[in-house]
């Protein structure tokens, strides 16, 4: 049941009501005078003549112990949603900083502060604002998340299927990951009610680089990985750990993939579990664009075996890549609570084989047919829908609607004028010129349209104001960024060639002192002696080689030669 309502707020909400009626009534001319209406609506007549004056209702009226003005708080909430569009959503902190410059331009002394927690009940009373948490957004990527680049790839998908008849169960997506095998991610745990601050949680530590090349199908099947190590020569353990006969385990220098890696891969492995899986005649192959894809002897084994590889654009996996998307997450959320299972179990070090025990298991929770079918659907291939795509980018076009007139232009009459806050100084001219208009025709009729201006203009002032002070702080602080990144730019990049460490003093000294020129001829002594450490520390320049004969002592434009 709704709530009672009390007598009071009754009387009050009624008695409103018949003042709108009243006001409309002289308006319109349906009742000649104030004293009069408010006889005929039941009214007191200093209240009607009040809110006749301008005068807003006790309802609508601001409480007293808002620190900041409506015009103020606008002003404020537009330098906000400004910071907003561009990626740099302020924090609570430089917001009370900008509310506090505000309220310093009043001139008032001492300048008034707002309190440590009127940010929040200020976003609260905004609808435009909402606090959230950050995330880390890479700049490339945001470069690169135009619509149209990524509309002009699915266009290029859906040619390439439509031109070779490519069924959904020839579509697959590779990819690359990597591990630091004993390495695990923060995580929620159940603490002691006393404890402060976050848990800390024991780790093996073994910063030691493993890569997995994982490949999927749009239809949920999921290839077998290819491991690619750190190191020189195989380990025959390796191949006793109960794993799959069709796994592949690749040796690197640092753990990392080659382009050689690549190839063996996309010949030896790709190519003869998916030969038996082909409906149609053509497999396409989603990737990146990393290095060990794009080879000529890529292109030239994908084409000699019917595969059409199709790179995404720049700095777009995160959202084009199912593999990236749907599985990579969940594999590495499952592969840390192993290793942090065994960091419980008082495992110190975790190495390769302990890597080949957890991974499978990791792999059967992140490469479940369903969760590899959702993945192409997130990115929009399969089923092909770019709008799940194009709805999650963060850059929006700023497209005008076809056949969108300009408004019309205001009737001079003073019972049609609706005036709007000017937003450039065109408009403000223009109303200005209106409002003189106005005056100029202003008989015995109450002045409602010219105090209406008046009050744009006065407002749009205000605002422009508001909005000085807040770019004014902006650009101050732009201009030390600039004067640091100067000062950066004027420092010394000279070498100080000493052993052992340096003091600040010591080193200031040593860069002041002017720089020895160093004689190619110069002998270096190996006898004992001061003589013989200061030679052996300085650094002599070898003589130039032309690069026309190759003979050392000049160079190509001073070769005879030539």
């Amino acid at each position: 049941m709704p709530p009672n309502r009390s007598e009071s707020w009754q009387k009050s909400a009624n008695q409103e009501g018949r003042i709108i009626l009243a006001l409309q009534a002289i308006q319109r001319g349906q009742v000649k005078s104030l004293f009069a209406a408010a006889k005929l609506y039941n009214i007191p007549y200093t209240t009607l003549h009040a809110r006749a004056s301008g005068r807003i209702s006790r309802v609508d009226k601001r409480w007293h112990s808002h620190k900041l003005t409506t015009l103020e708080e606008d002003s404020l909430v537009e330098w906000i949603l400004s910071l907003d569009s561009r990626g740099a959503a302020p924090r609570p902190s430089t917001i009370r900083e900008m509310a506090n410059i505000l309220l310093a331009t009043r001139g008032e002394l001492p300048p008034p502060t707002v309190g440590v927690n009127w940010v929040s009940s200020f976003v609260k009373r905004r609808d435009e604002l909402q606090s959230r948490y950050s995330r880390r957004y890479d700049y490339q990527r945001a470069q690169n998340e135009d619509p149209r680049s990524i509309r002009a790839w699915f266009e290029s998908v859906q040619r390439v299927i439509e031109e070779n008849g490519i069924l959904a169960e020839d579509i697959y997506n590779f990819d690359e990951t990597g591990f630091a095998m004993g390495l695990i991610s923060a995580q929620k745990v159940v603490t002691r009610a006393e404890y402060y601050g976050r848990r800390s949680i024991l780790q093996p530590g073994n910063r030691e680089w493993v890569t997995a090349i994982e490949a999927i199908c749009a239809d949920g099947y999921s290839l077998p990985p290819c491991v690619i190590f750190q190191g020189k020569v195989y380990i025959a353990g390796w191949f006793e750990s109960n794993l799959p006969s069709d796994w592949r385990i690749e040796v690197s220098s640092n753990g990392w993939t080659t382009d050689e890696i690549g190839l063996r891969w996309l010949e030896k492995h790709f190519i003869p579990h998916t030969n038996s899986r082909v409906r149609g005649r053509y497999r396409l192959l989603i990737l990146d664009g990393h290095g060990s894809h794009l080879t000529p002897q890529f292109d030239r084994i994908c084409a000699d075996n019917n595969i059409i590889p199709l790179c995404m654009p720049a700095h777009s996996s995160h959202l084009l890549q199912p593999l990236d998307v749907g599985c990579f997450a969940p594999l590495k959320r499952a592969y840390g609570r192993f290793v942090s299972d065994l960091a419980r179990a008082s495992y110190n070090h975790i190495d390769k084989l302990d890597f080949l025990a957890d991974y499978p298991r990791a792999r059967i929770e992140a490469f479940k047919p369903q969760i590899i079918q959702n993945s192409f659907a997130a990115t929009g291939i399969t089923p092909f829908d770019p709008d799940r795509v194009l709805s999650k980018l963060n850059i929006s076009l700023d497209i005008t609607p076809p056949g969108s007139q300009p408004g019309s232009r205001p009737s001079s009459r003073s019972s049609q004028f609706a005036p709007k806050t000017p937003k450039t100084v065109i408009q403000l001219q223009r109303q200005t010129k209106l409002l003189n208009n106005l005056l100029k025709q202003r008989s015995n009729s109450p002045p409602t349209p010219s105090k209406t201006a008046v009050d744009q203009i006065i407002k749009s002032a205000c605002l422009s104001m508001h909005s000085a002070a807040l770019l004014a702080r902006e650009n101050a602080t732009l201009r030390r960024a600039n004067e640091k990144k100067r000062q950066k730019r004027t420092r010394s990049n000279r070498h100080i060639v000493h052993e052992g460490g340096l003091t600040i003093a010591e080193g200031l000294q040593l860069a002041q002192q002017p720089e020895q020129p160093v004689e190619e001829n110069q002998v270096v002594s190996h006898g004992g002696g001061e003589s013989a450490n200061q030679a052996d520390l300085s650094r002599t320049r070898a003589p130039p080689k032309c690069s026309g004969c190759g003979e050392l002592g000049h160079r190509i434009n001073r070769c005879k030669k030539r």
